[in-house]
């Protein structure tokens, strides 16, 4: 069957007892990229998150700044690392439920963090949200006192901030961002 026999369904969640989850269409699953069926994990991703919106679902985060499980999914989990022992406890729930079709290992291209060389867990945090037209109005202008090499860099730099939609001041790493 397709994709779109699955809109507008639900599913009960492996773990949770009494929890549905509803199957939601989104443009970023294709067969292309695997089955055309994925979990969605709204704070831990942009596409992900993006479809959370558009439905209006919470995105609450599991996952604390340590790459550990909260408090909220649950006592087996909690204070687990979720690339290290979190996720052979899933497993272990996922089997203990008989939930669990098929186990076998994958190689993730999760993001490094340049720094550390370490794989990164994308999360929502907060954020300090100000009125856009302003920031896009004050970065233009400081661009526009700052000396770029090459000069014809300038006008590339100056659309692409004219373009960008969403503007947000971030203080999620201590060190700052690059």
């Amino acid at each position: 069957f397709s994709g779109a026999d699955l809109a507008d369904g639900s599913c009960a969640h492996p773990t949770i007892p009494g929890r549905v989850s509803p199957l939601l269409p989104a443009n970023h699953v294709t067969m292309t990229k695997g089955t055309g069926l994925v979990h969605t994990a709204p704070a831990h991703g942009m596409e992900d998150y993006s479809v959370a919106s558009h439905h209006q679902l919470p995105t609450d985060c599991l996952v604390d700044e340590s790459g550990c499980f909260m408090e909220a999914a649950g006592p087996e989990l909690k204070n687990k690392n979720v690339l290290e022992e979190g996720n052979e406890a899933v497993i272990k729930m996922l089997q203990a439920a008989g939930s669990l079709l098929k186990e076998e290992k994958y190689v993730h291209s999760y993001p490094y963090d340049w720094r550390t060389k370490k794989p990164m867990i994308i999360r929502a945090s907060k954020q300090w949200f100000v009125n856009t037209e302003d920031v896009k109005a004050a970065a233009q202008d400081a661009l526009k006192k700052v000396k770029v090499i090459p000069t014809s860099a300038v006008n590339r730099m100056l659309e692409m901030l004219d373009r960008r939609t969403f503007w947000c001041i971030s203080r999620q790493r201590c060190w700052g961002v690059p």
